[in-house]
């Protein structure tokens, strides 16, 4: 299955079976500290995760050197630091979880990087910065940092800067909060990056990156009477050529294009996007898996990508009646719907992404799986993540599932699949084929064959 980013028009032809695992991450997550969110920056050198302990790790892509130029492709921890703590809402009684719920990276305009992170309630903005001088020489206090006593000081000092091991320093600029009655979701930076979008079950809030004390309701689907509630947002995002454009799914499986010039509350949509159910597959499941965890514009704008609990759906921004391509994800799980439901996996909420040419989508499933679809020879392939299974620099073997029969050697039985092990939150390089994927508490980095 034969796949470039954006950049490997020079390079040989890769394909998914090639995928070779260049590095195995594990930064000490506690079992109770799962990861929950990946986010590669805009040009891949640096990944972000966050954490249910409300921890964010960056990870830094080594630089090429002549000795070893197969280290290129290596992550090395950059930075960690508390983005998030445990709070309590007195008025409410109400306990607020320091987990990530997501990550977004700015685009670099300085030396320094910007990224967002949101737990339930509250975004914050973090600059990471590196620092290699210290100041030295002061006229005040001494070198230990104590203040000196005025009556000592008999000459004028100049302070200069002297060279100290590298430091990076993680420090939060901005605090938005108090503007989510429901737990936030989903966030996303517009294109213009002077604004982002925070969204909720039920509302979608439009910030100004330099004001916090202040947003723009844009979405409001809370009804007079909360009886009457049928359906939540489950994910929205920014279109990504178009500062004024953006769409958000629902737990119903539809979506809705908005565009802020119509009105200033987009209420109203643009475009709706909605496949027709088949009544022959109707069941009591079916409003359950029929609901959308992800949405994803891809990278040129045109086509739109959900992910529901079976399948991901390729949609074409002009065709609003039926999507472009469907994806099986798990389609051997439709028999397992009713023990899925029972321990509350049905509820799990799968992400997906685009490569850099948007000619494949990866998405996770449940034994530590992940899949992808390449979009122009419509082959797929089902990969594991595993620490027993990959070894550094091993080609990673495509997995198959069989249900009932006979089952090959390297065949997996339906029945023994691990549903504590799942993969929700997979993040794609920017413009290389480098992914990464999160497995429970560890975190994998896979690329193409290097030859």
């Amino acid at each position: 299955m034969g796949f470039h980013g954006r950049a490997a028009a020079h390079k040989p032809k890769i394909t998914m079976r090639n995928f070779k695992e260049v590095t195995f991450l594990f930064v000490s997550y506690l079992p109770a500290d799962i990861i929950s969110t990946v986010e590669f920056n805009p040009t891949g050198e640096l990944l972000a995760t966050g954490d249910k302990g409300g921890r964010v790790v960056v990870f830094q892509r080594e630089q090429e050197s002549k000795n070893q130029p197969h280290r290129r492709g290596e992550y090395n921890v950059y930075s960690t630091f508390q983005s998030h703590e445990p709070e309590f809402d007195y008025l409410k009684s109400l306990e607020i979880e320091e987990k990530i719920n997501k990550i977004r990276w700015l685009p670099q305009q300085n030396a320094a990087y910007f990224l967002l992170s949101t737990n339930d309630k509250t975004v914050k903005l973090w600059k990471i910065s590196e620092r290699d001088k210290r100041p030295e020489g002061y006229n005040l206090k001494d070198e230990d940092g104590r203040i000196r006593d005025p009556s000592t000081i008999t000459a004028l000092r100049v302070p200069v800067l002297q060279p100290m091991d590298l430091m990076v320093e993680a420090t939060p600029r901005r605090v938005f909060s108090n503007a989510h009655t429901y737990h936030i979701n989903s966030i996303s930076v517009s294109n213009d990056y002077e604004t982002y979008m925070s969204t909720d079950d039920l509302r979608i809030n439009l910030w100004n990156l330099e004001i916090t004390n202040q947003s723009f309701n844009i979405v409001d689907i809370k009804p007079a009477n909360m009886e009457e509630l049928t359906e939540v947002i489950t994910a929205a995002e920014f279109h990504p050529n178009q500062c004024n454009t953006f769409i958000y799914s629902s737990s119903k499986g539809s979506i809705r294009l908005c565009d802020m010039r119509a009105s200033a509350l987009c209420d109203n949509h643009c475009k709706f996007f909605e496949e027709p159910e088949d009544p022959s597959n109707r069941s009591f499941f079916s409003e359950i898996i029929s609901s959308i965890s992800d949405v994803k514009f891809s990278h040129s704008g045109r086509y739109l990508m959900t992910r529901d609990y079976l399948t991901v759906k390729v949609w074409d921004l002009n065709m609003e009646s039926k999507p472009l391509e469907t994806y099986q994800v798990h389609d051997y799980l439709r028999s397992k719907l009713c023990s899925l439901y029972e321990n509350d996996c049905i509820f799990d909420k799968f992400e997906c992404v685009w490569n850099g040419s948007d000619s494949v989508i990866m998405t996770g499933s449940y034994n530590n799986f992940f899949r992808m679809f390449d979009r122009n020879t419509k082959r797929d392939v089902t990969l594991e993540a595993s620490r027993e299974n990959s070894k550094p620099r091993a080609i990673l073997k495509p997995r198959k599932v069989c249900v009932g029969g006979k089952r090959r050697k390297d065949e997996i039985s339906v029945d023994s699949l691990d549903f504590s092990k799942k993969i929700l939150h997979t993040a794609w390089h920017p413009s290389e084929n480098i992914i990464a994927v999160a497995a429970t508490n560890n975190l994998y980095i896979f690329q193409d064959k290097v030859n």
